[in-house]
């Protein structure tokens, strides 16, 4: 893996290669932005179904509200 860095006031580009430490930070911070994408998704998820769930009682099918909300 590598860096790269952009001068641009003397528009020189360089190629840095990572350190073992750099590479480790970065998969660390991949991992919790992908927990917390996760997390996101999960909790839409769950709202979607509410949702649905809330349209089923109110005597809608289950495809009927997924229509009514977008169609997911």
């Amino acid at each position: 893996m590598f860096r790269i860095e952009h001068n641009v006031e003397t528009d020189k580009v360089i190629k840095i290669d990572l350190t073992a430490e750099e590479i480790e930070q970065r998969e660390k911070e991949h991992q919790m932005a992908q927990a917390k994408l996760d997390e996101i998704n999960a909790e839409k998820n769950a709202v979607y179904n509410a949702k649905i769930a809330a349209y089923m009682k109110l005597g809608l099918t289950e495809d009927e509200a997924k229509l009514l909300l977008g169609g997911n």
